[in-house]
């Protein structure tokens, strides 16, 4: 079977950096495994891949739906066990990168059975978290399903309502319909690497410096910063908050800023605080998956360090 390498870790951990070098060294394509990077006009807030980046090396699965749209883990699945087919049938390497665990959880694992969205649910439960916040919410649901309560922090006002939303569709806990099973047999070989860092106060500094360059001017992107790149969205009208594409990290802060809810100092401070929310949330779901191998990204040598892994892996096999 063919090999793909999976370049996991949270925010900030250099993942592009370490999959562009890899690419220098072996023929690579890069799959993205990022539900931010999916979306058109979202490009400094998601610190999408620069055009130099994606001229270097081929990338898949970035600005492939519109800010209005939805996509899903099921879709992701479908998209990268198709990409990877292709990508390796032309004699490259498939570099899976990205933080958005779900998605990896959903190739490697497979999918639960579970009931599709139901709009008139969703915007109900949006208006209600709106009117009582994402703490309430997330009390209410450990009322009726405290296992997946216990697992969402109780800001995770997207996941919190999907939850809700199940147990409305099917008057059962969403804890519940998860089955076990086993995981299904891909048709290829998966090296997962783990970016994770050995002192979090580093990889919070990285966070801190990167929102700020995304509040600078940008001569990368066609608009100057992320507040720009949300007024440009916000004008269109027919997006808001209650959109997956809108409560990405940085986008909601800066819309709610943009609303006048808070002033440009603390933008900064809640769009970093959001952002080491992500980042926590991302490294509990590493901690979770024991077959990866985890680098620490602040290694000045982590590419060389997964290089030699998938040496020693194609040497054995």
């Amino acid at each position: 079977m063919p090999l793909a390498v999976a370049i996991m870790g949270p925010t900030a951990s250099g993942k592009t950096a370490a999959a562009l070098a890899i690419a220098r060294h072996i023929p690579s394509e890069i799959i993205s495994v990022d539900s931010a990077l999916i979306y058109r006009s979202m490009d400094i807030g998601t610190a999408k891949p620069t055009a130099a980046e994606r001229a270097e090396v081929p990338h898949h699965l970035i600005d492939i739906i519109d800010p209005s749209e939805a996509y899903s883990v099921a879709q992701f699945r479908i998209d990268a066990m198709r990409l990877v087919a292709q990508i390796s049938a032309r004699g490259k390497l498939p570099l899976l990168v990205g933080g958005t665990m779900m998605y990896f959880k959903g190739l490697t694992e497979g999918l639960d059975d579970l009931p599709p969205a139901n709009p008139e649910i969703r915007a109900r439960l949006e208006a209600e978290t709106a009117h009582i916040g994402s703490a309430a919410m997330h009390a209410r649901l450990a009322n009726i399903d405290p296992l997946t309560a216990a697992r969402l922090e109780p800001n995770d006002t997207q996941r919190i309502q999907r939850a809700l939303e199940v147990f409305a569709l099917t008057g059962q806990a969403m804890s519940q319909l998860f089955s076990p099973r086993s995981k299904p047999k891909l048709p290829f070989h998966l090296l997962a690497f783990a970016l994770e860092p050995s002192d979090r106060s580093v990889l919070h500094a990285r966070i801190a410096d990167r929102f700020d360059a995304m509040l600078e001017e940008s001569s990368v992107y066609k608009t100057a910063n992320i507040v720009t790149e949300v007024a440009a969205l916000r004008a269109r009208g027919d997006l808001h908050l209650g959109l997956p594409s809108m409560r990405c990290v940085g986008y909601r802060q800066t819309w709610e800023h943009l609303d006048g809810l808070y002033d440009r100092q603390h933008l900064r401070e809640k769009g970093i605080a959001a952002t080491r929310q992500l980042a926590k949330r991302q490294l509990t779901w590493l901690r979770s998956m024991p077959d990866r191998i985890v680098v620490d990204c602040l290694d000045n040598h982590a590419a060389t360090i997964i290089l030699a892994h998938i040496a020693n892996f194609q040497n054995n096999s």
